[in-house]
């Protein structure tokens, strides 16, 4: 190696140095966003709750972000990626990825009930007019006490915790037609399986294709239930109906091997609009 050659290396290092100096982190610090795509209920909510979302409803979202299309796309992009950071509904958590508290307080069906966990929102089921036959007897179904007991089971907080039993005599029949979030429908399938068993001679047939795609089938007929995983907005509640069928956090996750365990509500925000990148930032 010529001396010339030796000092544009011995320059080229020291620029790199100096800049790691100045907190400018490295690549194996950086932080991978992982976001759910527009149309999402579970992000609608996140953005709104965390900030990302500012006053004049512009979404924030960091443009280098990657988007995932479903719950479960998200944990295995946290899970197979030591920086990457994500938000899942907390009833899909799961070992494979590590929930972070939020202002000093874990993703719990508790704190979510008492309020002390902020990242929270409701888990709706929206339809056009009034719901009949098979359709109306599967609503009953869910805000009965078995409903809200398999809502519990599934790590989620009911909204009715005084519910009567089911009154349904099993003489429906026919199909019901339920489309909507991905948040939502795992709860939806474990009602419908219950529900089918007692109504053998109903089938519900569940699409998961997000909030907006469950409320827009609601509103066209294509659909007798939608589904969405926020709350609506005030074109949609004109056109609708929308009813909570429990509570859910939204847990923000991390691989298993990130030493971060807690996050400020404003750090999850700088993280997710891009102003935070580095881990060492928020340590």
């Amino acid at each position: 190696m010529t001396l010339n050659k030796l000092s544009k290396l011995i320059l080229s290092l020291g620029a790199v140095a100096t800049l790691a100096a100045c907190g400018g982190g490295s690549a194996q610090d950086g932080i991978f966003v992982i976001s759910r795509e527009e149309g999402s209920g579970t992000r609608d909510a996140f953005t709104e709750i965390t900030g990302v979302l500012d006053e004049n409803d512009v979404d924030n979202t960091d443009p280098n972000a990657t988007i995932q299309n479903g719950t479960d796309q998200v944990i295995t992009a946290v899970s197979e990626d030591p920086n990457a950071i994500g938000y899942i509904s907390l009833g899909s958590l799961n070992d494979s990825v590590k929930a972070l508290q939020v202002e000093g307080v874990a993703p719990s069906e508790e704190a979510v009930a008492d309020g002390s966990y902020k990242i929270a929102r409701p888990f709706n089921i929206v339809y056009k007019d009034n719901l009949e036959g098979a359709a109306k007897d599967f609503h009953d179904f869910i805000f009965s006490a078995e409903g809200q007991q398999i809502a519990l089971d599934e790590g989620y907080v009911p909204v009715k915790s005084d519910a009567a039993a089911y009154a349904g005599d099993g003489s429906q029949s026919g199909t019901i037609n339920v489309v909507g979030s991905t948040s939502v429908a795992p709860v939806l399938e474990k009602m419908a399986e219950e529900y089918m068993k007692l109504n053998s001679g109903v089938q519900v047939n569940i699409t998961a294709n997000g909030s907006s795609a469950g409320v827009e089938a609601a509103q066209n007929g294509t659909a007798d239930i939608g589904m969405a995983s926020r709350a609506l907005s005030e074109e949609e509640a004109g056109k609708v109906t929308g009813e909570a069928i429990a509570m859910d956090g939204i847990a923000v996750i991390v691989n298993n091997d990130n030493q971060v365990s807690n996050l400020s509500l404003d750090q999850v925000r700088d993280i997710f609009t891009g102003t935070i990148t580095s881990w060492t930032e928020v340590q």
